[in-house]
């Protein structure tokens, strides 16, 4: 939103009588306008409200566990529960390839990118729609909410990296599989890859935010499409048992490259190359600024028709 400072004078003659034109401290008249551009971020807005931004994250995290019993506890057992449905059906029933890697490892490091990934596209899905009402009685720029729910789930993808980095201490100082995996030289990358996992997240999420605020079923199918979505990653299969000419079709999953890195990084092992790498990034900044361009198209009208 633009906003633009006025003197006394100046309103009064354009707004003349108008006991309730909002002043600012110094008796100027504040007048807030829409932008016009549907790139355009309200940057000075973004700052004006970080107190809300923040309030916004800690209240994210929080509305997760409340009344629960376990609380945070949950964001640890989720990963490990999925962890050994995986190793039973998929690793010991099914016998898919882990690479020679620690089923455990293997299953975990996959979590670690899909969870935050699949948690964060959930929560802004439906934003929106969500916070309508919200929406209506106050202004306040509309990219703050999903992108608190991204940052807020730094914290619960935080607990889950401190859960797979005790399992991996303990597989590789306390088993016979210390020999079959090891951190990558290229490890100090793993920052640059939480944030392609939250701007991939984030800018799909908007995507479908700002389509199921013009209709309505397609936020009924948001859970579909994530489970469907972590069948066609290699979350509970190594990239390297697709058939090479099928392959390519995989890797235009920009999160097929997301999943593997966090392996490579982690354990040593990989199907990865350069180009796929910058493959999934140009997808991933396409997808983040478009989907900031829908979403602010939308946003601008949302509440006079929702």
């Amino acid at each position: 939103m633009n906003r633009d400072k006025k003197t006394p004078a100046q309103s009064s003659r354009q707004q003349h009588g108008n006991s309730s034109t909002p002043l600012t401290e110094d008796g100027s008249t504040l007048i807030i306008r829409p932008h016009r551009s549907w790139l355009s971020i309200d940057w000075h807005g973004l700052w004006e409200y970080r107190d809300m931004l923040r309030f916004l994250i800690i209240r994210d995290f929080v509305s997760k566990y409340k009344q629960t019993v376990l609380g945070p506890a949950w964001f640890v057992i989720q990963p490990l529960f999925m962890t050994l449905v995986f190793t039973v059906i998929f690793g010991k029933v099914a016998g898919i390839s882990t690479d020679g890697l620690p089923q455990t490892l293997f299953y975990l490091s996959g979590l670690l990118g899909w969870n935050y990934f699949a948690q964060t596209f959930l929560a802004t899905s439906s934003n929106l729609i969500v916070n309508a009402n919200l929406f209506r009685k106050v202004y306040f720029p509309r990219i703050i909410v999903p992108a608190s729910v991204t940052i807020s789930n730094l914290i619960a993808f935080t607990i889950q990296l401190i859960t797979f980095g005790a399992f991996w201490i303990y597989f590789k100082y306390f088993t016979e599989a210390a020999n079959t995996f090891a951190f990558s030289p290229w490890a100090w990358l793993f920052p640059v890859l939480v944030l392609q996992t939250g701007a991939l997240s984030l800018g799909i999420g908007l995507w479908m935010s700002a389509l199921a605020a013009k209709y309505r079923d397609l936020h009924n199918v948001s859970n579909f499409i994530i489970q469907a979505w972590m069948y066609i990653t290699p979350v509970i299969y190594p990239l390297s048992s697709i058939p090479e000419h099928w392959r390519w079709v995989v890797n235009l999953n920009p999160m097929t490259t997301v999943v593997e890195s966090y392996r490579l990084l982690f354990l040593g092992q990989g199907t990865l190359d350069s180009g796929l790498m910058v493959q999934s990034a140009v997808i991933t900044i396409f997808v983040l600024l478009s989907g900031v361009i829908v979403y602010n198209r939308i946003q601008r009208n949302f509440v006079d028709y929702s």
